[in-house]
């Protein structure tokens, strides 16, 4: 089944690279999560793709532009998923710099990232912090990437701050892919890629995940952010994971889980 997802993933089919869930971009974290190489058929044109779309001078001008109350806004997963799947591809590419010189220039005080525009937004998005945590951790800016760990640490990886309570009820949900949603265990396999699992702070959300696991085992989707393919509207995706999301997202926890020795 994985080798059918991998043919079908890497099949080009133009576009603009960021075309939820059919661009390039897309496919290529996809197909680098399922273990996909560089020789892999579609995967080069992809990564080319999307750097050229990410690192494009014009797009990263018009990010640095959108400077609100001493913040730049911006959808800073894209940078930083697409950093993540070129590193650990292994590419060698100068936009691979500037992509990881302008997250770190543009991380806000608290750690994250945030694409809201409001000027009374103060503070970092999860959904946007993830990623450039994953991506700056497999580039190699380890000092930025602490400090977006730090962030999620901080909220013990799905915790409001200021109440204790979720800071969202979809983070408790789990699904596979994520794409660039974030929920409890996005956030556990991001520390596991970066700054590791070993900080007392994510013991609450490995209790979580724990919680999740069925007497068989194996864990489930909670939700799903894809459509089959065919299907009418928007988030319609070139493959239909079916079951195998489950399986995916079963080895994912069970690999957090043994890295944070709860295996």
């Amino acid at each position: 089944m994985r080798d059918a997802l991998v043919a079908e993933l890497g099949r080009d089919r133009g576009g603009h690279p960021y075309e939820k869930w059919r661009g390039a971009y897309w496919r290529l974290l996809s197909l680098v999560e399922l273990g996909a190489g560089r020789d892999t058929p579609g995967v080069p044109e992809a990564a080319d793709q999307t750097l050229a779309w990410l690192a494009s001078p014009r797009r990263l001008a018009e990010i640095h532009g959108r400077v609100i109350d001493g913040r730049v806004r911006r959808c800073a997963s894209q940078d930083g998923r697409g950093i993540w799947a070129c590193c650990r591809l292994g590419i060698e590419d100068e936009r691979l710099d500037t992509l990881a010189t302008s997250l770190v220039e543009t991380q806000w005080p608290d750690g994250g990232w945030n694409c809201d525009r409001h000027p009374e937004c103060t503070h970092s998005s999860f959904h946007e912090t993830w990623g450039p945590v994953q991506g700056l951790a497999a580039y190699g800016a380890a000092e930025a990437a602490a400090r977006g760990a730090d962030f999620l640490l901080r909220h013990r990886l799905v915790f409001s701050e200021r109440t204790g309570q979720p800071a969202h009820p979809v983070f408790l949900e789990l699904a596979y892919p994520p794409y660039w949603h974030y929920d409890v265990l996005v956030g556990l396999q991001t520390l596991d890629r970066s700054s590791g699992l070993g900080d007392d702070r994510a013991a609450d959300a490995l209790d979580l995940l724990e919680s999740k696991r069925r007497p068989d085992e194996t864990w489930r989707c909670d939700r799903r952010w894809w459509k089959r393919p065919g299907s009418k509207g928007s988030n319609v995706d070139v493959v239909d994971w079916a079951d195998t999301a489950h399986e995916l997202l079963t080895e994912r926890a069970q690999a957090t889980l043994q890295a944070a020795g709860r295996s």
